[in-house]
C-alpha cells in the first residue's frame, strides 16, 4: 500500500513539473477603437487601422517564440466594449495586457510615445488622454448600466479602485518601463515616459496591464512612420521585444499568480462618487514616513519577497501584513514597495514567497538585490 502511495506521489510531481515547464506565457493584444470607432484621424491617417495592423504584427512576433500565447481582442476591423476587452484577457487567464494605440494632438509638433499603467492622476494631459479613450464606451449599447456611476467626461469617478489593483502596478511600471526603454533603443522614439491615468479599458484587467500611445499620428512625419510598414514593423518588435523581456524577467522565474484573473473577474464594483463611497477600514492601520532601505553591498546577492506596491504609507507591523514580520519598505516617487524578509538562498526566498502567498498575498513575487542594486533574478542566480 506504501508503494502505490509513493509512486503516486511521484506522479503527482512529475506531472506538476510538466506542467510548470510547458505551461505557456500569455500575452492578451488588444488593438484600440475598431469599425464605427475610428480613434483618432488626422492627415488621412486612422488610428484603428494603425492600431490592429501593429498588434497583429506583434502577435506574429511572439507567436513564433516558444513557450508564448498571444489572444487577440480583434483580428479584424470590429468594434469591442471596453469591459469586454478586458474580460477576454480575464477569461484567457492572460499574464499581461497590452493595449496598443496611436496618439493626436492639436498641436502638430507634438511626438512621441508614452506609456500609460492603470491609477489615477491629477495631471491634466493624463486625465484628458484617459477621458479621450474612455468616451469610447458612449457607443455601445446599454453603457449607461454596465458602466454604472462611471462618467466618461469624468475620469476621476473611477476614484473608487480596490487595493486589488495596486496588486498588479509594480510589474505594469516595469512593463511599461521596458516598451519604452525599446522604443527609444529600437525605435530611436522620443520618449514621453511612463504614465498614470484612469483607462477604463485597464480598470478590469486583473493582471499586470499597459496602454500604449505608439506615437502622434498628428504629427507629420511620425502620423506618416506609423502609418508605413516599415515604420509599424519598426514599433511591432519594439513592443515584442519588450514583451519578450519582461518574460524572462518576471515570468520565467516562476514567480507568478496563482489567482488567476478569470478567478478574480467581477469582483470590483464601480461606485459613483456622488452615491456610494468605498468602504477602506482604516482603523487598524498605522500610517508613516517609510525607513528609507540600506542594502548593503557585499556582492552577494540577496533576495526578498515584493509583496505589493501600493500609493498607501504603512507602517511595517505584522497586522498591517496578514500576520508577516520582518517587512521593509523602499520608496520610488508617490509610491511604497513592501517587501517580505531578506536571505541569500533562492530556495529560501522560495519558501518565503509560498508563506507569502498563503497569507494572501497572491501577487507576491520573488526580487534581488546585488552590490545596493535591484537586479532581476536570473542575473541573481548567476553568482
Amino acid at each position: 500500500m506504501k508503494g502505490i502511495t509513493l509512486v503516486g506521489t511521484i506522479l503527482l510531481f512529475i506531472s506538476n513539473l510538466t506542467f510548470a515547464q510547458t505551461a505557456k506565457f500569455k500575452v492578451a493584444l488588444d488593438a484600440g477603437h475598431g469599425d464605427h470607432d475610428y480613434g483618432a484621424v488626422y492627415n488621412g491617417h486612422i488610428e484603428k487601422k494603425i492600431a490592429l495592423a501593429v498588434v497583429l504584427k506583434v502577435g506574429k512576433i511572439l507567436e513564433s517564440k516558444s513557450g508564448i500565447e498571444v489572444i487577440y481582442t480583434r483580428k479584424t476591423d470590429t468594434f469591442v466594449d471596453l469591459i469586454e476587452r478586458a474580460n477576454i484577457a480575464n477569461r484567457a487567464d492572460a499574464n499581461i495586457f497590452v493595449s496598443i494605440h496611436c496618439n493626436a494632438n492639436k498641436n502638430a509638433a507634438a511626438c512621441g510615445s508614452e506609456t500609460y499603467v492603470m491609477g489615477m492622476s491629477k495631471n491634466a494631459s493624463n486625465l484628458e488622454a484617459a477621458k479621450k479613450e474612455n468616451e469610447v464606451i458612449t457607443m455601445e449599447k446599454d453603457y449607461q448600466q454596465k458602466y454604472k456611476g462611471y462618467d466618461p467626461k469624468s475620469p476621476e469617478s473611477l476614484i473608487g479602485l480596490t487595493i486589488m489593483q495596486e496588486e498588479y502596478q509594480e510589474n505594469s511600471i516595469a512593463l511599461a518601463g521596458k516598451i519604452q526603454s525599446h522604443f527609444i533603443d529600437d525605435v530611436n522614439s522620443k520618449s514621453r515616459g511612463v504614465k498614470q491615468a484612469p483607462f477604463m479599458v485597464l480598470h478590469k484587467a486583473y493582471m499586470p496591464r499597459v496602454l500604449i500611445e505608439m506615437g502622434f499620428i498628428s504629427n507629420p512625419a511620425e502620423g506618416a512612420r506609423l502609418d508605413s510598414e516599415a515604420g509599424q514593423n519598426e514599433y511591432a518588435e519594439a513592443i515584442a521585444n519588450a514583451i519578450i523581456n519582461y518574460k524572462k524577467e518576471f515570468y520565467d522565474s516562476g514567480d507568478t499568480d496563482d489567482v488567476k484573473p478569470s478567478q478574480k473577474m467581477e469582483t470590483v464594483k464601480i461606485d459613483s462618487p456622488s452615491t456610494t463611497k468605498p468602504v477602506v477600514k482604516t482603523a487598524d492601520i498605522k500610517k508613516v514616513e517609510p525607513k528609507p532601505e540600506v542594502i548593503v553591498n557585499s556582492g552577494v546577492a540577496t533576495f526578498k519577497v515584493q509583496l505589493s506596491a501600493s500609493g498607501t504609507k504603512l507602517e511595517t507591523v505584522p497586522s498591517n501584513f496578514k500576520g508577516l514580520n520582518n517587512i521593509s519598505v523602499s520608496s520610488e516617487g508617490s509610491l511604497y514597495k513592501y517587501m517580505y524578509g531578506e536571505t541569500t538562498s533562492y530556495d529560501e526566498a522560495k519558501r518565503l514567497l509560498a508563506e507569502a502567498k498563503a497569507k494572501g498575498f497572491t501577487s507576491a513575487f520573488v526580487i534581488a538585490f546585488k552590490n545596493g542594486k535591484k537586479v532581476s533574478v536570473q542575473e541573481a542566480l548567476k553568482q
